[in-house]
């Protein structure tokens, strides 16, 4: 007589998404960090899914305010503009009115907050990995990629801070950071003072700290090198998205509000 053979546990699928992790990863990454380093999977959907909403939710909120300041802001005509033909100053005047179009009011700015948090997510996070590795550190692409998605999660407060205060004040941030203490008349070296001071703010800083609770909880040789990477790889993404914003604004001869860094 032949046993039955024993049926098999059923195979646990792993959980995709971790919400109850998000408040403590940002409030208590100490102990948090070191269970996310033990996790077998990836775990940088949950907070990039958080990101990705609130940096589209500012861009909703901020519609309707971009759409309103276009239409009430006076044209700026060319020096020669009443030498143009009737046809290019209707052409002219239809590419100002445009500016009030939902491409520019939300798609453009749409396609932007999303190159902000996934671009910025794999550009931090291969760079930190590198300098890590390069300093003596032990952790895998996997680990931080996956930690440095959740030390992400200030923007996403920032990104809800600044929604509720435009929803409120019904005005656009036009200053966001220090940039506001920064007057800039086109030159170069104005130009990058202002960009660089819209990235530094409070959320920023606390970006900084958790980058570093991170590296330390992924086998970090030290503080100090925990330190050093972090702010390597901080002082080369924004080189990198800094450069471009200047060398644009430079060759349209526009000044760069850049809106709502990752």
């Amino acid at each position: 007589m032949s046993e039955t053979p024993p049926a098999l546990a059923p195979v646990e699928r792993p959980q995709r998404f971790h919400f109850e992790w998000v408040l403590r990863s940002i409030l208590r990454p100490r102990s948090t960090y070191p269970k996310l380093v033990e996790q077998p999977a990836d775990t940088w959907r949950t907070p990039l899914l958080v990101l990705t909403l609130t940096a589209l939710l500012v861009v909703l909120v901020a519609g309707p305010l971009r759409r309103e300041a276009a239409l009430s802001a006076p044209a700026e005509l060319p020096p020669d503009f009443q030498y143009y033909s009737p046809e290019q100053q209707e052409q002219f005047l239809q590419a100002q009115q445009a500016t009030s179009s939902n491409t520019f009011v939300y798609l453009f700015p749409a396609l932007g907050a999303l190159a902000r948090v996934w671009g910025g997510w794999l550009i931090a996070g291969a760079l930190l990995h590198l300098a890590v590795t390069l300093l003596g550190g032990r952790a895998t692409m996997r680990t931080m990629m996956n930690l440095v998605a959740w030390a992400g999660l200030p923007f996403a407060v920032r990104s809800a801070v600044r929604g509720v205060y435009m929803l409120a004040s019904n005005r656009l941030i036009l200053a966001p950071g220090l940039s506001g203490l920064a007057v800039s008349d086109g030159g170069t070296l104005d130009l990058i003072r202002v960009n660089l001071l819209e990235s530094l703010d409070l959320y920023f800083i606390w970006h900084l700290l958790l980058l570093v609770a991170a590296v330390r909880s992924a086998g970090s040789p030290g503080i100090g090198k925990a330190w050093t990477s972090v702010l390597l790889t901080q002082v080369v993404a924004l080189a990198l998205e800094i450069g471009p914003a200047v060398l644009i604004a430079k060759l349209s001869g526009l000044t760069v509000i850049r809106p709502f860094l990752f």
